[in-house]
């Protein structure tokens, strides 16, 4: 895959961190539970899997069946929630995830997921992984990416201007959702190259990250 020729250095207030795809390689999982889920309902796996990365469930089924009713997409979220939290089979970081995360333990930071809290506390965990002070989950938010609420309000809650954060993201819907709250979008593997982030490497072991002097964060990608 393409990535930085030169080194690339972005200058930050704070990073908002996606989980799946970005901190923890959760695909043996999610290839599992819903791909079992499109041939339940008639579908192509292949073309299922090209839209669940990175939204909700039900967001994800209101797409792939569009004419079902909501409350049942619901149901069958949480069904599958409670599945995926309980299979942490092949669930491991992304390369760099833990120095990266260890870096980032005295700037500020977010998790920013379309995960809920029990799925994403046992995920990280399952990858031995901290999870940051400030965590903004499926809970936390009213619609899930591609809608930039869920960057937005961490971004508030770190108390940062938008245009001074940088989102880490794997997916198209999490790209999307950082670009659409005017933030800097660092992408993370194979599956962000064809979405336009700024900068995209394969993992984490391409980052860097420093204070700077001035109590910003100084990005080096390479």
């Amino acid at each position: 895959m393409p990535v930085t020729v030169t080194p690339v250095v972005l200058n930050a207030r704070a990073l908002l961190l996606d989980m799946d795809g970005t901190l923890v390689n959760s695909d043996a999982v999610v290839e599992r539970i819903w791909r079992r889920w499109a041939t339940e309902h008639g579908l192509d796996g292949d073309a299922t899997m090209k839209v669940v990365h990175g939204r909700q469930g039900h967001a994800s089924m209101a797409l792939l069946l569009p004419d079902r009713p909501h409350d049942e997409n619901l149901a069958d979220n949480a069904r599958m929630l409670a599945e995926e939290t309980a299979d942490m089979d092949g669930v491991i970081e992304v390369p760099g995830a833990a120095v990266f995360l260890a870096a980032l333990r005295d700037l500020p930071h977010a998790l920013v997921t379309s995960a809920d809290v029990a799925l994403s506390t046992a995920r990280m965990a399952a990858a031995g992984l901290p999870l940051p002070d400030l965590r903004v989950t499926a809970e936390s938010v009213g619609a899930s990416k591609p809608d930039p609420e869920g960057f937005l309000k961490a971004a508030a809650a770190l108390g940062v201007d938008p245009s001074d954060c940088v989102v880490f993201e794997d997916s198209g819907a999490g790209i999307a959702a950082g670009r659409s709250a005017g933030m800097r979008v660092v992408g993370i593997g194979e599956r962000a190259e064809q979405y336009g982030p700024d900068v995209v490497v394969p993992d984490l072991t391409w980052v860097t990250v420093e204070a700077s002097a001035d109590g910003g964060i100084r990005l080096t990608v390479e």
